[in-house]
């Protein structure tokens, strides 16, 4: 238990009353039964407080929020028997979520109920829980407040705000949005998948004609093919510590990861199937699946994925995938690149490259980008600017020791990674080299 105001106040009352007694010393045996009637009185109200009437708190909030946004949370607050009683809830929420609503005070007889609503805000992805309400109920003659807990924990999934997401991103590649939200159509006679058999028609190539069939039916019968669209976009996506950079609220692993959601949208769209791999802190593989289910899939996997303070291994990354896949995949592998990683990674490209089509994306820091285009007023900026164009050389230098072609890698800021990946995808399924 902790006192209330109300205790405080009377303490302090009679504190400040019994120093007046030095000029009025007739006073002292009325103030001193008045302080024995308040110590007891005291003494009461906390054996009473000791009764805890009978509450119970429900709370009621979705399973699956979006980052970044506010969502409501409910407590009701039932009050099953007892005295009258006055109370303050506060709920157990993570601390680092922003809050709006709390505390409430709430005063209810025995057989009444009391529903209060507040907004949470989570600002990071990942898997939390509330924990049990903290409850304070004021004693019958409001000197003391005893405190409580009552309620069960919730489970919540924090998970990317997929809708903005890909607003931002449809929007910055509007030159694409009509193809960006439809399955392309069969050509008949084209592609590599077989669809059907049908009747010789004039012009028909002797290569395309079902002998078997002709010779069954009597007549000329032509197979039907249709464009391959079983084809496999996997990420390779890094979860090292050069992910852990940030790039105003949001850190480069999260944009990695905003960029894969988007294009994997986009991919199963276009019928592709979508899979991804990660390494660094933590290795997970989700195999490619097609459809909404291979997306739901993808999103369910990674969306409580973190990046960590372990150095990036892309040799043995991609010896992992390579034993996973066998038909010819598009392979996106999405880091942020060093001098130092050029010989590693070149090796892991090379070897993807053998038996897959490659696309390497890597991210550099906005901050860099700023600081060429300050203007320069004093020496610092001068010294702060020749270190940013030493470093981007050393950049550009590692990237051409990369030995790709440069519709094989892009280099962008985090925030244009996700249009660019969408870009460069529809760039190669029009040019037809999946």
């Amino acid at each position: 238990m902790v006192p209330s105001r109300l205790l405080l106040w009377l303490s302090g009352l009679f504190m400040a009353s019994g120093f007046a007694l030095y000029w009025l010393p007739v006073a002292t045996m009325p103030w001193a039964s008045l302080c024995a009637v308040f110590v007891l009185a005291t003494l009461l109200d906390a054996w009473l407080a000791r009764a805890v009437p009978h509450l119970r708190i429900e709370r009621r909030l979705a399973g699956v929020w979006p980052v970044g946004t506010w969502n409501d949370v409910t407590l009701t607050l039932h009050h099953e028997g007892g005295r009258h009683a006055r109370v303050q809830v506060f709920d157990d929420y993570p601390t680092h979520w922003e809050l709006e609503g709390l505390p409430f005070e709430a005063a209810l007889a025995a057989g009444r109920f009391h529903t209060q609503r507040y907004r949470l805000r989570a600002i990071q992805r990942g898997n939390v829980s509330l924990g049990l309400s903290f409850l304070r109920i004021l004693s019958p003659l409001g000197l003391w407040w005893r405190r409580a807990r009552e309620g069960v924990e919730s489970h919540v999934r924090v998970f990317p705000d997929f809708s903005k997401l890909l607003g931002h991103t449809l929007h910055a590649t509007d030159q694409r949005v009509p193809r960006l939200g439809t399955i392309r159509k069969r050509r008949r006679g084209e592609g590599t998948d077989f669809r059907q058999l049908r009747e010789y028609r004039q012009g028909d190539s002797l290569r395309v004609i079902d002998w078997k069939a002709t010779a069954r039916q009597l007549k000329p019968i032509s197979r039907d093919y249709q464009e391959e669209r079983d084809q496999q976009v996997i990420f390779l996506l890094d979860t090292g510590r050069r992910m852990l950079a940030h790039d105003g609220d949001k850190s480069h692993f999260d944009h990695a990861l905003d960029a894969v959601l988007t294009l994997a949208w986009v991919a199963q769209k276009q019928g592709d199937a979508v899979g991804v791999m990660t390494f660094g802190r933590e290795s997970r593989w989700l195999a490619p699946q097609k459809g909404h289910a291979g997306l739901d899939r993808l999103l369910s996997g990674v969306y409580d994925l973190q990046a960590g303070e372990v150095a990036p291994d892309y040799l043995l990354a991609a010896q992992e995938l390579m034993s996973r896949i066998r038909k010819r995949a598009f392979i996106v592998l999405i880091t942020n690149l060093r001098d130092e990683d050029d010989v590693a990674l070149r090796d892991a490209c090379q070897m993807m490259a053998s038996r897959h089509m490659v696309l390497c994306a890597s991210m550099r820091e906005t901050i860099l980008d700023d600081t060429l285009t300050a203007p320069v007023y004093q020496f610092s900026d001068a010294l702060r600017l020749a270190g940013t164009e030493f470093y981007l050389a050393q950049r550009r230098e590692a990237i051409r020791r990369l030995g790709m072609r440069a519709h094989n890698l892009i280099d962008v800021t985090p925030q244009h990674l996700s249009a660019s990946l969408v870009d460069r995808y529809l760039e190669i399924k029009e040019s037809g080299q999946l």
